[in-house]
């Protein structure tokens, strides 16, 4: 493996990097330029070196002997060796051109590919041609603007549950001093819902922008955790953890993951009456946290559309189950976020089974 060079020598070799860099053309169509020349006078050499060996001239005749006539050489054999020198020669151009010209591109396509995973990520290196750097330039400029908007949002967030919990209490504190214990009940429900719905709303925006940090977890000990809590509560829960008792670990955010199988778990004791966890190996390097139910699912028309936000299933989701529906939108957005997918299927002995599949960490 070669090593940045390190002590006394590491200045000289940085500034001949940097001279070399200064002497190349600054943009893509020099760059090529400036190769395609050097190739075409490499091949022009190396065709005159090549006619030369395989045609050698005739020796000196002796002194005062007038040189006979060289005899006319196979010109067409001369002819096609040049041809396919230069045409091999434009073709090693072209794939060491192309490998040359789109490694910045490679470069630059990885580190937004990482941006759009995490909008804290650093910036971007505006370096190679000039093309490169003015793209990465604007990618900055993005960013940046994307993170300024995000921390107006969440100033903006924190405002609003503020703002809307306080007269929340308020209610509540008034609702405590009526007459008639009917209504009182009447109205701490309806307070309870909309303090749930902001709540979950709330969190569901300021989740988008989470910035948890990403270890290796335990999925089984996470969701053994998991189903032994909703059980102490009451919850109908059940848990087959599979038979290999080995940890299956994860690179992910403890709190998101948390929220999204807890979801998942809620939905299903929600609309199903209860929920059946399995956790399985779905491939080599992926696991599958299986939530089941025997509720009476969804229909197949509006599977696609449950994990969009606030949207609700209306034949299947009564004024007393609650929720605004989020559940399932913040669980598919964690998925995404970590790698994973989101999938929902009706059973054929009825009930939903929702499936997330996680990849394993290395």
């Amino acid at each position: 493996m070669v090593t940045a060079p390190t002590g006394r020598w590491a200045t000289p070799h940085r500034l001949l990097g940097r001279m070399v860099c200064r002497l190349l053309p600054d943009s893509l169509f020099g760059r090529l330029a400036l190769l395609l020349f050097v190739v075409v006078g490499a091949s022009h050499v190396l065709v005159l070196s090549l006619m030369f060996q395989l045609h050698p001239p005739p020796p000196m005749p002796p002194p005062g002997a007038w040189p006979p006539p060289r005899p006319p050489g196979p010109m067409r054999v001369d002819m096609l060796l040049d041809l396919a020198v230069r045409l091999g020669a434009v073709l090693l151009a072209a794939w060491l051109g192309a490998r040359w010209l789109a490694e910045p591109l490679r470069r630059l396509a990885q580190a937004a590919q990482a941006m759009a995973h995490d909008i804290g990520s650093p910036p971007l290196p505006e370096t190679g041609t000039r093309e490169c750097r003015q793209a990465a330039e604007l990618i900055n400029r993005l960013q940046a603007h994307v993170q300024v908007q995000l921390a107006q949002r969440d100033l903006f967030v924190a405002a609003v549950s503020h703002d809307l919990r306080t007269p929340l209490t308020r209610l509540a504190l008034r609702a405590e001093a009526l007459p008639q214990e009917s209504a009182r009940e009447r109205f701490g429900r309806d307070i309870a819902e909309m303090d749930a719905m902001i709540r979950g709303t709330l969190d569901h925006l300021c989740g988008q922008a989470d910035a948890e940090e990403v270890r290796k977890l335990d999925l089984r000990a996470l969701v053994q955790s998991l189903a032994e809590d909703a059980q102490d509560t009451g919850l109908p829960v059940s848990l087959d953890g599979g038979d290999a008792p080995q940890a299956l670990l994860v690179l992910a955010q403890h709190t998101a993951l948390r929220r999204c199988i807890a979801n998942l778990v809620e939905n299903a004791v929600r609309y199903g009456g209860q929920a059946r966890i399995e956790l399985r190996r779905a491939e080599a390097d992926r696991v599958r946290v299986s939530v089941i139910d025997d509720g009476p699912g969804i229909p197949e028309a509006l599977l696609p559309q449950v994990t969009l936000p606030f949207f609700r299933v209306d034949a299947s989701r009564h004024r007393h189950h609650g929720g605004v529906g989020l559940g399932l939108a913040v669980a598919d957005e964690v998925a995404r976020r970590h790698g994973g997918s989101l999938h929902l299927a009706n059973r054929p002995e009825g009930g939903l089974r929702a499936d997330l599949e996680l990849p394993l960490a290395p």
